[in-house]
């Protein structure tokens, strides 16, 4: 009987190992991406801006050509996220829009390139 018990209780833990693994897998998956930056302009935004210190509206508009429309909505939704921040100034008469990464904006591209590579090196293995 004490053996019955011991095998039972043997069991229940490797079923805790198998969830706990299956947990560890399930954080890896494409659908816990970072669905904010993971579309495809904002993807652009974020890593035009992680190399270059600011972007104008304009020279962001002609890197990922699309139209100011487009642009201003998924800036829009990175600015209220905190991933970018945008700095309004004039030149002259003529209104200035820059866009610069934030600290959390970086750190979430960085977080999002990991998971793409643990993505891609789970596939290759």
């Amino acid at each position: 009987m004490a053996r019955a018990t011991a095998r039972k209780e043997e069991i229940r833990s490797q079923k805790v190992e198998v969830r706990t693994q299956k947990v560890e897998v399930k954080s890896q998956t494409p659908l816990n991406l970072d669905r904010l930056i993971h579309e495809r302009l904002r993807l652009g935004i974020i890593s035009a801006l992680a190399v270059n210190e600011r972007l104008s509206f304009n020279d962001l508009k002609h890197m990922l050509d699309t139209t100011d429309g487009n642009l201003s909505v998924h800036a829009r939704k990175l600015e209220e996220a905190q991933y970018i921040a945008c700095d309004k100034s004039f030149d002259g008469r003529v209104p200035r829009t820059e866009y610069r990464l934030t600290a959390a904006g970086r750190r979430a591209l960085e977080k999002y390139l990991a998971h793409m590579e643990a993505i891609i090196k789970a596939v290759r293995d």
